[in-house]
């Protein structure tokens, strides 16, 4: 039996990087699926790629109006909803809080913090009465930024930081008829996460970082390789599945080993050598 039979799946964000590598594999798993994309660009592609196979909605999770669409459309289709899977989020380009100009810091709060949280909070409001009717579950998408600096800078750190305590409130305030994760992925091979039109970096994505200096730079702190977005796939899915009954308000560490160790090694100084 696959994974997802029987599971009609929402997955927001999955145009493209980590939500298209996790919506392909829920499709893979059996699910029915639907995927709300904010780029229209995106979302023709998506229909070239999976045809009548998938419904494809295009809005922005900021908006209730577009959620409220979508979550017609999935009505219309499917009748149910059994599980959200959250994908969507942007980066802030890492740039220093002291050097931020002081003029930009409302608006950078303000677009990181609406994509990466109330996004997250607005389709939870808008879909817990369908996933209510199923048992069925949400699954946000966190970070190892939410337990260590430098995973990116300080305002995306801080809206994971916040999606690790949503998940934990969801977890409690949906129990026991909805179960409420995270997974918080490390590195991502060819990442899409877009910078902010705050800081005028809306068109750089992290996968603009050249390959081998990214993957080099992983590979310092790492103990596995820089993973793919659909190696991903698997823990969502089964976060997202029926055949998890045991977990609720957690958030899944998936680092890659990023944060089993020190940096000792890494620094190149060859450790501390063994008295006599």
């Amino acid at each position: 039996m696959q994974m997802l039979e029987g599971h009609v799946v929402l997955v927001t964000g999955g145009g493209s990087g980590l939500g298209l590598g996790v919506a392909r594999h829920c499709l893979s798993e059996g699910a029915e699926l639907a995927i709300l994309e904010y780029d229209p660009t995106k979302g023709l592609a998506l229909k070239e790629e999976f045809g009548d196979r998938v419904l494809v909605c295009q809005g922005d999770v900021r908006s209730v109006e577009d959620l409220q669409a979508c979550r017609a459309a999935i009505i219309d289709r499917f009748g149910r909803l059994t599980a959200l899977i959250g994908a969507q989020g942007i980066f802030d380009g890492m740039v220093p809080l002291t050097e931020t100009p002081v003029d930009r810091i409302d608006a950078l709060f303000d677009e990181v913090f609406s994509i990466n949280v109330k996004g997250y909070i607005l389709t939870a409001r808008v879909f817990a009465d369908l996933l209510r009717e199923e048992r069925g579950a949400i699954v946000l998408t966190c970070s190892t930024a939410a337990y260590a600096a430098d995973g990116g800078g300080l305002f995306y750190t801080a809206s994971k930081g916040a999606v690790r305590s949503l998940t934990n409130q969801l977890g409690f305030e949906l129990a026991p008829h909805i179960r409420v994760n995270a997974v918080a992925p490390s590195g991502i091979a060819n990442s899409q996460l877009r910078g902010p039109a705050a800081l005028g970096m809306e068109n750089s994505k992290q996968s603009d970082i050249p390959k081998e200096t990214f993957s080099e730079g992983f590979q310092a702190t790492a103990l596995m390789g820089l993973p793919t977005p659909e190696e991903y796939g698997p823990l969502y899915a089964y976060l997202a599945s029926r055949h998890n009954a045991i977990m609720t308000g957690q958030t899944v560490l998936a680092d890659q080993g990023v944060l089993n160790r020190a940096v000792i090694s890494a620094a190149g100084t060859g450790g501390i050598p063994a008295s006599h």
